[in-house]
């Protein structure tokens, strides 16, 4: 299989030679199983060992590269796909991360106060290449919230594409994807920087409130 230039490379954000890094991929795959085995199981990690927490978004290299999501044990969209991305390097695994805007219609009303949208510009997930195909993964919502919202959990194969499904259990409107921003082999910093100035303004209001009681309370109407 010919691997595409670039895509196990260490980078400022996908940092997987960061020994933590590294040391979190062996601990969650199992030596002589497949590519494709190893990708599934990091997909599963990644998307239950950290919790999901939109209110606590910081695009600083600092706290978005995959060490900082390893150490905190919580991430959002695009710092979960980040760290994805930097476990599959470490096992020599070619990803690159992707971007697309989407409408989701299952948030909290302060998130909803603070983003003055249901549009979520930039919205993240890691493309992994396995068997000679890119394959779609979003690790962004951890199986515990899945199930407090009542939809069900993305699950992943590591032969199709993972990616949010457009109603809940309910048969409600879930999420809805608005527009491709691309692939990348890096995260595209600036770029979302900017985009989050122009529509996010009041984002960090929120940073040091308590997404998970927000959603149990909410949920428990």
């Amino acid at each position: 299989m010919t691997v595409p230039d670039g895509y196990l490379a260490c980078t400022p954000s996908i940092d997987c030679d960061h020994p933590a890094v590294r040391e979190y991929a062996n601990r969650n795959t199992v030596a002589g199983t497949s590519v494709v085995e190893m990708a599934v199981s990091l997909y599963y990690a990644v998307r239950d060992d950290f919790r999901y927490n939109p209110y606590k978004v910081d695009l600083t290299l600092e706290e978005i590269r995959a060490s900082a999501t390893l150490s905190k044990g919580y991430g959002w969209c695009v710092s979960k796909a980040v760290l994805l991305a930097a476990c599959c390097r470490a096992k020599n695994i070619p990803a690159r991360l992707g971007f697309g805007d989407v409408r989701n219609h299952l948030s909290t009303e302060r998130l909803r106060r603070l983003m003055k949208t249901d549009v979520f510009y930039w919205h993240g997930f890691t493309d992994m290449y396995l068997e000679g195909v890119w394959v779609k993964a979003t690790p962004a919502f951890n199986l515990q919230l899945c199930e407090k919202f009542g939809f069900p959990p993305l699950e992943f194969n590591g032969r199709e594409d993972s990616v949010f499904h457009p109603f809940d259990n309910k048969g409600n409107r879930h999420m809805e994807y608005l527009h491709d921003r691309g692939r990348f082999q890096d995260l595209p910093l600036t770029e979302i920087r900017r985009t989050f100035a122009e529509h996010y303004s009041d984002i960090e209001q929120g940073k040091d409130a308590d997404f998970d009681a927000d959603v149990s309370r909410e949920t428990a109407r």
